[in-house]
């Protein structure tokens, strides 16, 4: 079984093909369809031997196609002094955009 680890978003992912993952957003707009295609591949496994980049491999890709965008759920952003009266709550969601693994050369 093939693998490979990308490097997306400040975040690295440990992808094989036909995984699902989610990732953070693009800064071009995506829909759902679309192709991507991963150029930052930091290490290849194919079973038999493993390529690890210094830093990256040159010429490897990641090729997926985006299953959907979307936001993750509200998590809340709350701060707190005690004995002061001084309470604020703010809730925040992530936008993320989830990605299917297509192959990896």
């Amino acid at each position: 079984m093939e693998c490979a680890v990308i490097k997306t978003g400040g975040k690295q992912y440990v992808v094989s093909k036909g995984d699902i993952l989610s990732v953070e957003k693009f800064s071009d707009e995506k829909k759902a369809g679309d192709k991507v295609v991963f150029e930052e591949v930091l290490l290849v496994d194919n079973g038999s031997d493993t390529t690890i980049g210094t830093p990256t491999i040159k010429g490897a890709k990641v090729e997926g196609t985006v299953m959907e965008t979307g936001r993750a759920k509200k998590i809340d952003v709350v701060k707190y002094k005690a004995k002061s009266r001084y309470l604020k709550r703010r809730g925040h969601r992530q936008p993320y955009v989830a990605v299917r693994i297509d192959s990896i050369s």
